[in-house]
């Protein structure tokens, strides 16, 4: 994984191979978050959309470590998801969009989770989909993740996110333009 990319958004054949080479790693050193999914052909998808295979990479280059975390039968999609044991190193000290990112007057981060995750290609994962993931190991129990943000709570200018204490998935708010040394994001892919 190399930061030396085109602005399309592709990878070249050489850093292509090393992603591919990482993440089969990671699919087989992890069978208990994808029981039952053969990498052949997960690797066959990736192959074939070369823009997810660049979202992916971006997830890696931050410290996502993705992997496979399902499949989704009707639509036939891999489901990627950022199963780094703490929040992404690369993404965090981030606010929660660019609206609160805009509305700090001093102080402010460099990105926020939101533009960030578009930027990557990836989505932030929901409550729920946080909640799942959690089910395949302990992730952030010394850090903190955003996680998508119902529109009436954004609205009064809050954000939510998650970690993992005392053996439990925590939901909390924030304003959605804090930002703290152990909160980023995770996000998820479908192939």
């Amino acid at each position: 994984m190399s930061n030396t990319k085109s602005n399309k958004k592709e990878l070249s054949r050489e850093q292509r191979e090393e992603l591919l080479k990482v993440l089969k790693a990671r699919f087989d050193k992890n069978k208990v978050r994808h029981k039952g999914l053969e990498w052949d052909k997960v690797q066959a998808k990736l192959e074939a959309n070369p823009k997810k295979l660049w979202s992916l990479d971006e997830m890696e280059i931050t410290g996502g470590e993705p992997d496979v975390i399902g499949y989704d039968k009707k639509t036939g999609e891999y489901i990627f998801c950022d199963c780094s044991a703490e929040s992404p190193k690369g993404r965090r000290s981030i606010c929660y969009d660019g609206e609160a990112l805009e509305s700090r007057k001093e102080h402010k981060p460099k990105n926020s989770a939101i533009d960030m995750a578009a930027e990557m290609g990836i989505e932030l994962l929901t409550e729920e989909q946080y909640r799942e993931l959690q089910q395949l190991g302990a992730f952030d129990t010394k850090t903190s993740s955003w996680v998508q943000t119902p529109a009436a709570i954004r609205e009064l200018g809050g954000a939510l996110f998650c970690d993992r204490r005392y053996d439990h998935v925590f939901v909390y708010h924030n304003g959605a333009d804090s930002y703290y040394g152990a909160r980023a994001f995770r996000g998820s892919l479908r192939v």
